[in-house]
């Protein structure tokens, strides 16, 4: 089975970008890896690496729009429900904006907990705790 290896993320401003990603990241388990003016990257031992980079000069300089062709969200899989809030309250601090606060959400299933977070570039990040049934029941 193929393996996501790296995530590479444009942003619309690289250190406003280090300084979202940057708590968020190390909070996950992710390591500050290559620090250069094109790109800065977060490893996680053997796991995918996130590499954050600067809109080219021809872009257009506007954040992403959710639910438009292109990035969706990224979904990060936590132990339990108060991980869930302590990564939403780290993001909150660094500067990114609620999308959702943590709840369950039972569209899902009835395990089914996160809350989702947006970076200034319009980058969605979830965090969810969804542990399966029996786990869940025990």
């Amino acid at each position: 089975m193929a393996l996501l290896d790296h995530l590479g993320v444009s942003v619309l401003d690289i250190e406003q970008g280090r300084r979202q990603f940057h708590p968020v990241l190390t909070a996950l388990g992710y390591t500050l890896g290559i620090e250069a003016p094109n790109g800065i990257s977060w490893d996680n031992g053997d796991e995918t690496e996130i590499i954050i980079f600067p809109i080219r000069d021809e872009a257009d300089a506007a954040p992403h729009r959710h639910g438009e062709a292109g990035w969706q969200h990224l979904a990060f899989s936590v132990a339990s429900r108060e991980e869930v809030d302590r990564l939403h309250a780290i993001a909150m601090e660094a500067g990114w904006t609620a999308v959702r606060e943590p709840k369950l959400y039972p569209r899902f299933n009835e395990r089914y907990y996160a809350s989702f977070v947006e970076d200034a570039s319009g980058i969605r990040l979830e965090f969810v705790h969804n542990p399966p049934r029996d786990a869940a029941a025990g």
